[in-house]
């Protein structure tokens, strides 16, 4: 299943925090296999999951729901990057 790591600056990381960690009934429409990993560094906050679509997750983001609940949690939309992890490096 594909990783995706984001990235976003946030205006205020314990608010965004507290209201992440709410919003787990959205993520499960992203197809979303918990547990989902997350830290903050100063206003930065890098959250990294596993889905069983991209495709679905994206469509799901560009959704209303997901916009509210960014600016609801402070979310800096205009940092807001995505990556899908699609290669692997085996030791």
């Amino acid at each position: 299943m594909p990783k995706v790591i984001i990235t976003v600056e946030v205006q205020d990381p314990a608010k965004w925090e507290a209201g992440f960690r709410s919003h787990g009934e959205l993520f499960r429409t992203y197809s979303v296999n918990a547990p989902i990993s997350y830290t903050t560094a100063g206003n930065l906050a890098v959250v990294c999951m596993e889905v069983a679509s991209v495709e679905t997750m994206q469509q799901q983001m560009a959704l209303p729901a997901t916009a509210d609940a960014m600016a609801t949690d402070g979310l800096k939309r205009e940092t807001f990057k995505m990556f899908v992890l699609d290669k692997q490096f085996t030791l």
